[in-house]
């Protein structure tokens, strides 16, 4: 539920009912809160990632995460540098990046990305 009554937007329950990334042998969904608000170039929402095959994407915007639950190790496929995130971890990802996530169980991140359309 999303309230736009006032400057002040929210949405109730942002993490809820994520819908799949479909990537064959990934278990990863992704859900956009906010869309471009009030024309805004930024968009927000949640990440989550179970326990399967990797999930590789590459950003072709600038994006933050924050991590909510969970653990993410994120391997940039360029560098081979490799990052363990876990919840209180804030992330950036610069765009051009391709990141591998995988997560031990189960994991979400909230993110803030600057771009005008749907990932």
């Amino acid at each position: 539920m999303t309230t736009t009554e006032g400057p002040i937007l929210k949405v109730q329950d942002g993490a809820a009912n994520l819908p799949s990334m479909d990537v064959e042998g990934s278990k990863a969904f992704i859900g956009d809160a906010f869309v471009n608000p009030g024309g805004a170039v930024i968009c927000s929402g949640f990440f989550e990632l179970f326990h399967s095959e990797p999930l590789v994407y590459e950003y072709t915007y600038d994006e933050t995460k924050y991590i909510v639950e969970g653990d993410f190790t994120l391997t940039d496929m360029a560098t081979g540098q490799v990052v363990t995130a876990v919840k209180g971890d804030v992330l950036f990802f610069p765009k051009g990046t391709t990141v591998k996530f995988e997560t031990s169980d189960h994991a979400v991140g909230f993110y803030a990305g600057h771009r005008s359309f749907a990932p």
